[in-house]
């Protein structure tokens, strides 16, 4: 497994570029987000995304994974129409620490919507990550780096480079170490109705 150290701040170009070749390529890695360290591959790479899937032992097909995005225009590009009034709220909210069920169209991988009708949406506010997504020009999938679940909440997700270097390291084909993670997941927001729905609250709060 290759490690890059990336300035959480201020992200080196160079080391930016070689994370994205890894995507491009088809693999899948570990990057931080403005939540939990998360595990990401190119939306476009069916294989990548049923690697995770086999890493987190679910059907890719069923699984709850994330799109993440750069912004707000990749919106009509996955999700079905949604009302002026819901999409004032999440444009509010973005980018930052939510993830947005929407109604999945046509144009979302095939492996998303099989059996899926909805699509979590993220955009998340991390200068590594939209980084990452300026150089790739096409979005990720992600999940959080979930360990076994305990009854200390603080247990739940690990968030020190080097521990999960040593957990992870013969699984994926790099990680970004970008500093020590948060230990909350996002907020999760239910946005395929009349009104939001709040699904799990997280890390973001809720504004309504």
């Amino acid at each position: 497994m290759t490690r890059y150290n990336i300035h959480p701040v201020t992200p080196q170009e160079r080391l930016i570029k070689k994370a994205c070749e890894h995507f491009i390529n088809g693999e899948i890695g570990i990057i931080p987000t403005d939540t939990v360290y998360a595990i990401a591959c190119s939306l476009y790479n069916t294989k990548a995304i049923e690697r995770i899937a086999l890493i987190k032992g679910v059907d890719p097909e069923k699984a709850n994974f994330s799109i993440l995005v750069k912004n707000l225009s990749h919106l009509s590009e996955f999700a079905k129409p949604i009302s002026n009034e819901i999409f004032r709220v999440i444009k509010k909210l973005t980018p930052g620490p939510y993830t947005f069920i929407l109604e999945a169209n046509h144009k979302v991988p095939k492996i998303f919507h099989r059996k899926k009708k909805s699509i979590g949406l993220r955009v998340p506010d991390h200068p590594i990550v939209q980084a990452l997504l300026d150089e790739l020009l096409w979005p990720l999938v992600s999940t959080s780096l979930k360990i076994e679940q305990n009854a200390d909440l603080d247990e739940v997700y690990l968030t020190d480079p080097d521990e999960i270097e040593e957990k992870f390291e013969k699984v994926v084909d790099f990680m970004i170490d970008g500093g020590e993670g948060k230990k909350i997941p996002s907020t999760v927001l239910d946005c395929r109705g009349d009104k939001i729905v709040v699904i799990r609250q997280g890390l973001g709060e809720i504004p309504f």
